[in-house]
Parts: structure tokens; C-alpha cells; sequence
């Protein structure tokens, strides 16, 4: 199936995707990486508020190239989502809806998505032209010594994406092998 879904995201939004099933997205959707995310978590150990709403949000995991002359970024392919996981399950807890990037996540992600009916959706790793395309406005909102680990608020416009993880426990890294397979097994008999 494919969803159309506009930011800020609903748990009742976010319900009825499986893993397997394709997105488009727009709306805002804020960038933070490991530097990012380090610092978030200071701020939230100190009692201070992050530099945006959590609620129902979505980050990309992406530290986007400087942008080309008429276009809002430059290249703004997905980075390994793995390198978070010891800060997610936090957000998530507080109201993070969905996560972008590539790559497998822990089981504490895992478990936390389900919990908190969030996603996790994949963005095409090595396409990154593709990704900027969907991108209509960036501006850094903090840290902007991270330089391309900054956080940026994007506005983006259906940005093809695919569901990784969903709020029921899918895992697409899990069934699409799965799938994958029995369909050659089907194939070759």
C-alpha cells in the first residue's frame, strides 16, 4: 500500500502502515545525527526543553551537502540509523512519531516504536539527489558549529519513503527476506 502523511503525525495516522508499505511525506521534518543527538540528550538530562517540538515529529538521520545554486539543499541521502539507538527509545518516549534513515535497528527501538505507535521508514541510501528533490526549504534551527550535523528544519514534499519498522512489531529486514525467499522456493519448484 502507499500513504500520503503530512507532519505533525498521529499515532491514528501511523496505524494503519505495515512494513513493506511505501509513504509519501511532507510537511516539516527535522535533521539530526549523532553530534545532534548527543546534544539533545544533554539537554533533556539538564531540564531544558529540545530545539523543537518532539511531538509527533519526524527526524532524518542525514547530514545534507551544501546546497547547489536554486535549490534548498545539496545531496540528502540517509546516514546508518544504528548510531542512535542508545538516544531513541528517550525520544520516542516523549512524543517522537517517526525516524529516517537506513539500516537495522536494536530491539530496544523496536520494542519502543511498538510501544509509542511510531515508524521508522527508510530513506533510498545512495540516492541522495533523489532525497534533496523532495526538499523545499532547510534552515538550520540549532548548533550550527555541527556544520552538516546541525539541526535543520526541512519542508519537504512527498518524499518517497518505505516502511522499515511499524507500530505493530513488522520489521521489513525481517519479512522481506523472508518473503524474498519463499517466493524463489515457489519459483524454482
Amino acid at each position: 500500500m502507499q500513504y500520503t502523511l503530512h507532519t505533525p503525525l498521529t499515532k491514528e495516522a501511523l496505524a494503519p502502515l505495515r512494513a513493506g508499505d511505501t509513504v509519501l511525506l511532507s510537511g516539516v521534518v527535522y535533521t539530526a545525527r549523532d553530534a545532534a543527538h548527543a546534544r539533545m540528550a544533554e539537554l533533556l538530562d539538564a531540564g531544558k526543553p529540545l530545539p523543537f517540538d518532539i511531538q509527533g515529529a519526524a527526524i532524518y538521520y542525514v547530514g545534507p551537502t551544501p546546497e547547489r545554486p536554486g535549490c534548498a539543499i545539496g545531496a540528502a541521502g540517509p546516514t546508518t540509523s544504528g548510531r542512535m539507538d542508545s538516544y531513541t527509545p528517550r525520544l520516542l518516549d516523549l512524543g517522537l512519531a517517526c525516524m529516517i534513515g537506513k539500516g537495522k535497528r536494536s530491539q530496544a527501538v523496536k520494542d519502543s516504536v511498538v510501544k509509542n505507535g511510531a515508524v521508522y521508514l527508510a530513506a533510498l541510501g545512495g540516492a541522495g539527489a533523489l532525497m534533496a528533490d523532495s526538499v523545499k526549504s532547510c534552515e538550520i534551527i540549532a548548533w550550527e558549529d555541527l556544520g552538516c550535523e546541525a539541526v535543520r528544519r526541512l519542508t519537504v514534499e512527498n518524499m518517497p519513503l518505505t516502511v522499515l519498522l511499524d507500530a505493530h512489531g513488522g520489521d521489513l529486514y525481517q519479512s522481506g527476506p523472508a518473503a524474498y525467499l519463499a517466493a524463489a522456493a515457489a519459483g524454482g519448484q
